[in-house]
């Protein structure tokens, strides 16, 4: 199999369309893996080095998530320059001997450090794999193959704490990043050996500064792009915010102990159903309708979850909490992919630079708002429920200007009175 840039010359990949869905997902799984995995561990991680306020052991989430979305501003550029497949490696590399590294390290600062750098690392895997992604689909094929990565990629919710836990069970929390360098490690020989570059020659941008804010100006320029960019900043803030605070709330609340796996890959497991029943409906229904409904839901079910959390029980049964947080989290597996696509369609001749500029602003967006919501944990879920149901109806607010006001719109019909999606 050749590997050359003309090997995606023509639009047709040299594997098949299944292994490119689960090459990607694995690739983008990477990122998932650095974080789901460390949720059993946060506690032995914050004894072993002395961290004595339990909030500070989200930093090992959050400093993770700042290095990700800091560094996708550059490989989107560098990618649109050299190609995909030199800059993905690059990056896998970085994460690699990161990761290793933090499997030594004496102490928690040194900890941070090395899982910014991993996170730096990791961002190429993202960046990149979306910008292939856009470079072989396009429009609702795109928005189907996106949700078919993310159904094979949400398996590691489903795996990821569990096997954490298991790790520790035999070992310490040392051999967990051993554990996710050695993954890189395969996943990183599979796409050397069997993913081509696919950057068209036509598409290759000098990598200039000039070229560089002129790409970014098309990004931030486009009304759809950017508005639906920041409906999901705030929508994954909400997810990352729960990511930081699940330990606390699945041990310190509900007392889960060991079973704390089996509720986070519960969860997951209606996200990967809802990434599949998407890819599924998204071709007939389109991008817009399926999003919007399920954004409108995901509204509703917040609202009506936070009701509950401050007119009902307290603690709220665990069997209601689960069953809210599901349904909740099952619209968001209709939002995440859909949105992503939505903002990606109109900027598919800078693939590249668009993922790493859309990237950057809803990873460091997210960690940011996540950070937020994790510091307000008072012993209690409200904080992290409020924080659902705010941004829910921020994400709707952005939805609305995106589309001028007109929700459910059809697929390829311009906005009211506007048949150019760039602001003036």
């Amino acid at each position: 199999m050749t590997t050359t840039p003309q090997a995606q010359s023509h639009g047709q990949l040299p594997m098949g369309k299944r292994e490119f869905i689960v090459l990607a997902a694995f690739l983008m799984a990477i990122n998932s893996l650095a974080i789901d995995i460390m949720i059993p561990a946060l506690q032995q991680i914050g004894a072993s080095l002395g961290v004595e306020n339990e909030n500070h052991r989200q930093y090992v989430v959050t400093t993770y998530l700042i290095g990700f979305g800091s560094a996708q501003l550059f490989y989107g550029p560098l990618s649109d320059r050299f190609g995909r497949r030199i800059p993905l490696l690059i990056g896998l590399v970085v994460y690699i001997i990161a990761a290793f590294g933090i499997a030594l390290i004496p102490s928690f600062a040194g900890l941070l450090v090395l899982r910014f750098i991993q996170g730096l690392g990791s961002a190429a895997t993202r960046v990149i794999t979306i910008s292939i992604v856009r470079d072989v689909f396009g429009g609702r094929q795109m928005a189907e193959v996106m949700s078919l990565i993310m159904m094979v990629f949400m398996i590691v919710p489903v795996i990821a704490p569990g096997s954490g836990q298991v790790i520790m069970l035999m070992s310490t929390w040392h051999m967990i990043f051993v554990f996710i360098g050695t993954m890189a490690m395969l996943v990183g020989i599979w796409m050397y050996f069997r993913l081509p570059e696919t950057l068209k020659p036509e598409n290759v941008r000098p990598l200039t500064a000039r070229s560089v804010i002129s790409g970014f100006g098309m990004v931030l320029t486009n009304r759809v792009a950017l508005c639906y960019t920041l409906a999901s900043t705030f929508l994954f803030g909400a997810l990352f915010g729960f990511i930081n605070s699940a330990q606390q709330i699945y041990n310190n609340i509900y007392g889960l102990g060991v079973y704390t796996p089996v509720a986070f890959g519960g969860v997951a497991v209606f996200m990967a159903l809802s990434s599949f029943i998407n890819s599924q409906l998204v071709g007939r229904f389109g991008m817009r309708r399926l999003s919007h409904a399920a954004l409108l839901g995901f509204a509703t079910i917040t609202f009506l979850w936070l009701m509950v959390q401050l007119y009902g029980p307290s603690p709220m049964p665990f069997p209601l909490f689960m069953i809210l947080f599901a349904l909740a989290m099952f619209q968001f597996g209709w939002i995440g992919s859909n949105f992503n696509s939505l903002a990606m369609e109109p900027l598919g001749h800078v693939a590249g630079t668009a993922s790493s500029v859309l990237g950057f602003m809803s990873t460091v967006g997210g960690a940011s708002i996540g950070a937020a919501i994790g510091q307000f944990y008072d012993g209690t879920a409200t904080p992290m429920i409020i924080g659902y149901f705010t941004v829910s109806l921020i994400g709707i607010g952005f939805v609305l200007i995106a589309e001028k006001g007109r929700l459910f719109r059809p697929q390829n019909a311009p906005p009211p009175s506007d048949q150019s999606l760039a602001l003036h």
